[in-house]
């Protein structure tokens, strides 16, 4: 079993990591905390696998605790839940060996593919087979592909209309927009718009925020986030 700590200062944020977790088999919580300094005196006392680890935190932030847990050399691998979403932060944590990392708010289906993708590595490596090259890269490839069969987009979804609101995207990338600007510019349904919106916005290649109208109804405005447009490659 996979030994687990979730570091999230939110409780409400980390009881949806831990029921997320309790559905995937393979894993067991170790514990919540919801302070680095806690996170920490977990990991003198206990064995832990693999931590989640929010960035935005009183006192320190998770980029903080993994460069300190790096400096002590633990072996300790890191998945990031986190809202932090500029490049520079997803760099940092990345170069500090970080396995996945997580934009919230996200999917259930995307917390599973980083854990299991996360389970696949550990039992590679943790099994008593010595490899040659060839067998190495079979192993690689075979996780890669089963990556790539895991981000095909959702049902209902197809690239040709994903790249078409992209496009109009593209064009209001300076702006905030609401789903009737891109549904105007692409000529396709509402219905249909707000289908590929939200995939985008799963991903992190948009936010969302609701403002009010004149007759006090809430208005979903995006804006694009061009730092996380590379993402997409993995789905056109």
């Amino acid at each position: 079993m996979i030994k687990v700590l979730i570091l999230d200062d939110d409780p409400m944020v980390a009881e949806f990591n831990k029921r997320y977790l309790e559905e995937l088999d393979g894993f067991t919580l170790v514990d919540i905390v919801h302070t680095p300094d806690a996170a920490q005196d977990v990991l003198q006392k206990k064995e832990v696998d693999l931590l989640l680890l929010d960035n935005f935190m009183p006192g320190k932030t998770g980029l903080e605790l993994l460069r300190n847990l790096r400096t002590a050399q633990a072996r300790l691998d890191v998945i990031f839940i986190t809202a932090a979403s500029d490049a520079q932060t997803i760099r940092t944590a990345l170069s500090y060996g970080a396995f996945d990392y997580l934009i919230k708010p996200f999917e259930f289906d995307r917390f599973k593919q980083a854990l299991l993708r996360y389970k696949d590595k550990s039992t590679l490596l943790t099994s008593q087979q010595v490899f040659n090259q060839k067998e190495l890269d079979q192993q690689i490839l075979h996780q890669q592909h089963q990556t790539t069969e895991a981000e095909s987009l959702p049902k209902g979804l197809t690239k040709a209309t994903l790249k078409v609101v992209m496009d109009a995207i593209q064009l209001k990338k300076s702006d905030s927009f609401s789903t009737e600007d891109i549904a105007e510019i692409t000529q396709i349904s509402r219905v249909s718009i707000r289908k590929y919106l939200k995939f985008l916005k799963s991903i992190g290649v948009l936010g969302e925020r609701m403002t009010y109208g004149t007759i006090g109804r809430p208005i979903y405005q995006y804006v694009y986030k061009e730092m996380n447009v590379e993402v997409l490659s993995k789905y056109y």
